[in-house]
């Protein structure tokens, strides 16, 4: 069986050419995807579902975009950028017969874990008991206020994304007057998704510093803006909106590593009749004829959906860009703000908090909290282009609950951490990576009595490495801002003001994250316009 045929789990991705260009060149197509990241491929599948005869092209030699796999150490397979699957839209699991393709997920019931400097900790457990019991020994005062933050969040979820087919989420965004009904007049909804600070969210129900301190993160992930800023804490109800496996608002690992979730989409496109081929770059998108590679070949096709970032579709473009379209486009902010350290542990972390190597916050996720003044110290510096003094961090274990990614007796801690600058004031990030990985480790050492024994080794991933390794503008992980300013009816559309030119990224409505609901509205809205 050639690579191409293979299941792409099987090949990690690397699928090759089906068969030459001067092939597919010569073949009739009704759409051309630019990019297989895991929208790009949902939205294939669609189209192709549909009857419709389907091309995929990536540049890389590797499917999946952010969300793939590689074997970054011998017999060790991380993803590079996506790590915890939680907003994977249900209707797309179903549709595309997933589970049958093999998707497995673990929910991470555990939760949040978070340590103090002053030796307390606490772990917020999906189960609201569990976790209000943790809540009660840490912060006894903050019990009710809690119970209303968590209730407030429910209530947001509910209003916009109740089960089936009422979820806003599902088809073209909703005008302002619709987001408006299902708001109803709440003033303490429309602050959660509109106005508040990610400060102001946590001071307005909670009152001890750690508490708050221990949420804060949420309210900025992957965004390029303080927790001080207005709007950060709808990036929180974002994150917390899901309702993968039937638990609102819980987030999870994939059997195999997240980017399992591309290979499957890949897997649903091609047997419904696409075609993808790897390690074919786009030069240039025609709009309405095709697009032309690198190599000068043309390639035919009546619609093109563009999986690529916006800005690289604008490059792609070139002078038939719409100027109008150009001008929104670089409106929105894209230069990113994170790093990924990827790391191969011989133990997990000993939290002095609560010590051992095989604990139940070790099937959590784990943050290394900041303090407000730490926060935006970090944040100014990064602005500077600076390091600042601690990173945030969120950390990850695929191995604690799929040992099938790494070699016995090893473990894989995927790190999150923020802020950085995209580019140094001084230096760049080939003389400075050193400096950032020791900064990554130190700030998760302080609450640890094993690091830096227990590592050994460390992958670093800046803006810039994320840039170059998957292509998205500046590093920013949803294709450009998540901040309400860039959401709702404000996100880029699917349809382009270009003839037959779509986008289906995360750019697009309803944003950023291993989604995939984006690639089958942007689907949707090809198949109505041809009919």
């Amino acid at each position: 069986m050639s690579t191409a045929a293979r299941p792409a789990a099987e090949v990690m991705g690397l699928l090759g050419l089906p068969m030459p260009i001067r092939e597919l060149a010569a073949r009739p197509w009704d759409a051309i995807i630019v990019g297989a990241g895991h929208n790009g491929l949902a939205c294939a599948a669609y189209l192709a579902r549909a009857g419709r005869r389907v091309l995929v092209l990536e540049a890389r030699e590797r499917i999946g975009g952010a969300c793939t796999l590689e074997e970054v150490w011998p017999g060790v397979r991380m993803s590079p950028c996506a790590y915890l699957a939680g907003l994977l839209h249900p209707l797309v699991i179903d549709e595309l017969e997933l589970p049958r393709r093999g998707f497995r997920w673990t929910p991470a019931l555990n939760g949040l874990f978070v340590p103090f400097e002053d030796g307390s900790s606490i772990q917020l457990y999906e189960d609201d008991d569990r976790c209000e019991a943790e809540v009660r020994a840490l912060a006894p005062d903050d019990v009710a206020g809690w119970r209303e933050m968590v209730r407030l969040m429910a209530r947001l979820r509910e209003a916009l994304r109740p089960a089936g087919a009422g979820d806003l989420w599902i088809g073209g965004p909703p005008s302002p007057e619709q987001l408006d009904e299902r708001l109803g007049g709440d003033a303490e909804l429309r602050g959660l998704l509109f106005e508040w600070s990610m400060v102001e969210l946590v001071e307005r129900y909670l009152r001890d510093e750690r508490l708050q301190m221990a949420y804060l993160g949420q309210g900025v992930i992957g965004t390029n803006a303080s927790p001080f800023e207005p709007g950060t804490a709808s990036i929180h109800f974002h994150h917390s909106s899901g309702r993968q496996g039937g638990l609102p608002g819980t987030w999870g690992y994939v059997q195999g590593g997240m980017g399992t979730v591309s290979f499957m989409l890949c897997d649903a496109a091609r047997e419904a009749g696409a075609v993808v081929a790897a390690g074919v770059p786009v030069a240039r998108i025609l709009p309405g004829e095709g697009v032309e590679l690198t190599s000068g070949d043309r390639i035919v096709a009546p619609v093109v959906v563009a999986n690529a970032d916006p800005r690289v579709t604008l490059e792609l473009l070139g002078p038939a860009a719409d100027a109008a379209w150009r001008q929104r486009v670089e409106a929105v902010p894209i230069e990113g703000c994170t790093v990924k350290l990827n790391m191969l542990l011989r133990e997990l972390p000993n939290f002095t908090a609560r010590p051992g190597t095989f604990e139940p916050h070790h099937q959590a996720q784990i943050n290394t909290p900041l303090t407000k003044a730490q926060w935006q110290a970090g944040y100014e510096a990064a602005r500077r282009g600076e390091l600042p003094e601690r990173l945030w961090t969120e950390l990850y274990f695929q191995t604690v609950h799929d040992s099938s990614v790494a070699p016995e007796g090893l473990h894989t801690m995927s790190v999150f951490a923020q802020y950085v600058p995209y580019r140094f004031a001084e230096g760049n990030w080939e003389t400075r990576r050193e400096e950032v990985r020791q900064l990554g480790i130190s700030s998760i050492a302080r609450f640890v009595s094993n690091f830096p024994d227990a590592i050994v080794d460390v992958e670093v991933l800046g803006p810039p490495d994320i840039e170059r390794k998957v292509g998205l503008t500046g590093g920013h992980i949803f294709q450009g801002e998540c901040l309400p300013a860039y959401m709702w009816h404000n996100r880029l559309d699917y349809r382009t003001p270009m003839d037959g030119v779509y986008l289906c990224g995360a750019c697009t409505y309803p944003g950023g994250s291993v989604i995939a609901i984006n690639g089958r509205n942007a689907a949707m809205a090809v198949l109505a316009d041809w009919r």
